[in-house]
């Protein structure tokens, strides 16, 4: 094989034969894989950090009283995704007789809306982020794909104006395009496997907050959280 067909089958020659098209999906390929690994870097530190704290719950349940509870929970949960639950009731509870809207409400009721609430601010903490990864882990083979398409149609039109088909004028430029696609995946197979790691952890998580919610209801709407 001579120096130039061997130089006819790289990357940077398919990079350099490029048009605006083939670089704009390339800096879109990059663009999408950083900010992946971005995402799945933060939200694997920030699962970590919550799964570490899951155990702080029952902190909450040995303390004396609930602001002590409070504070043992609020100080070993750092990404704040069961504390703002004891926040909530205890200020439930501190708020209690006030003349607000919520006041016609019965406690009971009350207690179930400011625990809901705290469970969805909870709930979109987790979740955030993970639409992106979806999305990169559902569009970054087909945007792969563009660019593959595209340069075969590229190495085919100049053949055509060459009006001489030789297979190595040929298998290069495609061969090259086709890299393209495996960009693509190589971009997507780690967004979706973050995804569904993420998910299955959330998942987990929110099964923990509904109990620590329920059994905080309980002790709110019973004699000993009334006192």
């Amino acid at each position: 094989m001579t120096p130039t067909t061997e130089h006819a089958f790289t990357l940077s020659h398919y990079w350099e034969r490029g048009d605006a098209i083939s670089h704009a999906v390339s800096y879109l390929l990059l663009a999408m894989s950083l900010l992946s690994w971005f995402f799945i870097l933060a939200k694997g530190y920030a699962a970590w950090r919550t799964r570490r704290s899951a155990p702080a719950v029952q902190a909450f349940w040995d303390a004396p009283t609930v602001a002590d509870g409070v504070a043992a929970l609020t100080l070993a949960d750092p990404e704040s995704i069961y504390a703002p639950l004891a926040q909530q009731g205890a200020a439930q509870l501190a708020a209690a007789g006030k003349a607000t809207l919520s006041g016609g409400l019965g406690h009971a009721e009350q207690v179930t809306r400011v625990l809901r609430g705290a469970i969805h601010r909870s709930t979109m903490r987790l979740e955030g982020g993970l639409t992106l990864l979806a999305s990169i882990g559902s569009t970054a083979p087909f945007v792969g794909l563009l660019g593959t398409v595209w340069g075969i149609y590229q190495a085919l039109a100049a053949v055509s104006a060459s009006g001489a088909v030789q297979i190595d004028k040929v298998a290069g430029p495609v061969g090259e395009a086709l890299i393209m696609t495996a960009i693509g995946l190589s971009v997507a197979i780690p967004a979706v496997l973050a995804y569904n790691g993420f998910n299955r952890v959330n998942r987990l998580t929110i099964a923990e907050l509904d109990a620590f919610a329920h059994d905080l209801q309980a002790y709110l709407t019973s004699g000993a959280g009334k006192r």
